[in-house]
């Protein structure tokens, strides 16, 4: 596949974001991608990806204040664009989050909790195991024992089970990633994760459609 034929990868840009390290992994991955700063840029886009950096509750206020939610709700949710949620991006997902007391996207039903600073140092930052649950398609050639770079405070409880796609012990087992059809999330971050997040990103963007349903 030449790369005009390729799926162009819209990257939400946000100022609290790592939007251009997104872009940047992209680029040498040779993936077509453009920075989108209000829903009029969907235009011409295949598959988004959120990247996060940041805070749930100041992510949703630029989300809902550009009016995102509401332009990616019947393409993602009711359609069948992929979407690629990282780190805050993943938490974003989920009905609501303690950080902040922020109401969330709710696409996907669960909340996002704290973790506990007597017990482990937060926030977590630094390499962490990531543990395979699911065989969805996104995280089928993902490594059981693979090591991924995390820097967050908070982590997410997902209500169903089925849409846990991997799990990370750090004082609590959390979800590191989710899957369900078309809406995929990872709380470690892909592009600063090496080949084996490389490898992850790349997947996002050639993954056929069909796969997804």
């Amino acid at each position: 596949m030449s790369y005009r034929d390729r799926p162009v990868v819209g990257v939400i840009d946000y100022q609290t974001g790592n939007s251009q390290s997104v872009q940047y992994a992209l680029n040498f991955l040779g993936v077509p991608n453009r920075l989108m700063k209000t829903p009029d840029d969907l235009t011409g886009v295949d598959r988004v990806i959120l990247p996060g950096v940041g805070s749930a509750g100041t992510t949703m206020d630029y989300l809902n204040s550009a009016g995102w939610p509401s332009a990616l709700y019947p393409k993602v949710v009711e359609g069948n664009m992929p979407f690629l949620g990282i780190c805050v991006g993943l938490q974003v997902l989920f009905e609501t989050s303690a950080e902040q007391n922020a109401k969330c996207l709710g696409w996907l039903p669960g909340t996002v909790r704290a973790f506990d600073p007597g017990t482990v140092r937060v926030p977590q930052m630094g390499w962490n195991q990531v543990h395979r649950t699911s065989d969805h398609p996104f995280v089928a050639e993902l490594p059981d024992e693979g090591y991924f770079y995390f820097v967050n405070s908070y982590y997410a409880e997902a209500a169903n089970a089925p849409d846990v796609a991997a799990t990370t012990d750090y004082g609590v087992k959390f979800v590191s990633a989710v899957a369900k059809g078309n809406i995929m999330a990872t709380q470690f971050h892909t592009e600063k994760s090496g080949p084996l997040g490389l490898d992850l990103l790349e997947r996002f963007t050639k993954l056929p459609q069909e796969e997804l349903c």
